[in-house]
């Protein structure tokens, strides 16, 4: 079965966590040659490979004499500083055997949120695919702070994998998957070899952890697959301490946990909105108009909104909520704050009499909305 879902991938993600490179002492570089020998396979046999990998923090923290997570962010970041070249380093070194070129990409969530910025990183990891490089990924720990912050490199590969428009995201762990229960916990865990939905339970199943040299658990992986379902690319959880475990997964080989893609597809804009633009406030509609954007299809007009929270300008996220604060949505406003609330409550032909100008109609066009799952 595995076979026949991986027929049409081309293009794949692969999700590198810090616990499969490194350990307590620093960089495991023998693992890391292991890896690369396994994507180099894999580029012989013609699939493009973007790298999303962790590491660098773990890579520099001994450097400053810090045992287990850095406790403050400027400690995390000069670990990161240290360890972002000697990552580096370690995946040009594992890769020059098999005469591949690598290059580094550090990103941050600013750099995906702003739409400009976004399509120039498209760009740039489309060009070095194009030349055949190897892109290896990471967030730029060394300058992030937590509004800029994507959270965890979980969250960035589904990010990175509706950027480069993937065909599948293979998330490397230190477990075998997603379990029924905490295998550490319960000797009789059993495995799930397949999830078609993410839903509430299996989120519940999953949990939340974290450790010395990595920030995401169970929990962030579950998240970023359902993330990645969403824009129509099917996830795999699977053992990155396993030999030639992606040569074995592509074999069609009934490892890992596998996330089916969403039958709906979510376009390549609504997922932008909807995961990379971090929202800057809320409105709070009537009941109309929840009714008109959650049930009708409808663009947010003016006269629908009660209410505001937060500052924002024209071209940022905003929630869409009811009266009672429950969120339905998220969409990018074409008024800024001072704007809105001029004409909030107002018909849409009296916009122009109200401010001296006119963006459109709508609030919130129905092409720029993205209802929440």
């Amino acid at each position: 079965m595995r076979r026949q879902l991986f027929t049409a991938v081309k293009r794949i993600v692969v999700k590198i966590g810090s616990r499969v490179v490194s350990d307590e002492q620093g960089l495991d570089v023998e693992r890391i040659r292991q890896l690369a020998a396994d994507v180099a396979a894999l580029r012989q046999r013609g699939y493009e490979v973007i790298l999303v990998s962790s590491g660098a923090v773990a890579a520099g923290k001994n450097a400053l004499g810090i045992d287990g997570r850095p406790p403050t962010i400027p400690l995390k970041q000069a670990a990161a500083a240290i360890g972002q070249s000697r990552l580096m380093r370690a995946y040009k070194e594992a890769f020059i055997p098999h005469n591949q070129v690598v290059a580094q990409v550090l990103l941050t969530r600013d750099d995906l949120a702003n739409r400009r910025r976004y399509l120039n990183a498209r760009n740039t990891l489309m060009t070095l695919l194009d030349h055949g490089v190897l892109p290896v990924i990471n967030e730029n720990d060394t300058v992030v702070v937590d509004e800029i912050r994507f959270g965890d490199n979980d969250n960035l590969s589904a990010l990175v994998t509706s950027l480069v428009e993937a065909h599948l995201l293979v998330i490397l762990s230190d477990v075998d998957g997603l379990y029924d229960s905490h295998p550490a916990e319960n000797p009789a865990a059993q495995l799930i070899p397949l999830v078609e939905r993410v839903t509430e339970e299996i989120e519940g199943i999953a949990g939340d952890s974290s450790s010395s040299v990595g920030t995401g658990g169970m929990g962030t992986k579950v998240k970023a697959a359902k993330r990645a379902t969403l824009f129509g690319v099917g996830t795999v959880i699977i053992n990155g301490r396993t030999p030639n475990v992606l040569q074995r997964l592509l074999d069609g080989e009934e490892i890992g946990t596998y996330f089916l893609p969403a039958s709906c597809r979510m376009a390549a804009k609504k997922h932008w909105i909807a995961f990379s633009k971090k929202p800057r406030g809320k409105l709070f509609l009537d009941a109309g108009a929840v009714c008109a954007v959650l049930e009708k299809g409808k663009s947010l007009l003016p006269s629908g909104i009660k209410g505001v929270e937060g500052g924002f300008d024209r071209g940022d996220a905003v929630r869409l909520c009811d009266l009672e604060g429950r969120e339905y949505g998220k969409g990018v406003i074409n008024y800024a704050l001072a704007e809105l609330l001029q004409i909030m409550g107002k018909k849409s032909h009296e916009i122009e009499s109200i401010l001296g100008y006119k963006y459109g109609d709508e609030v919130i066009h129905r092409d720029n909305l993205v209802l929440k799952k």
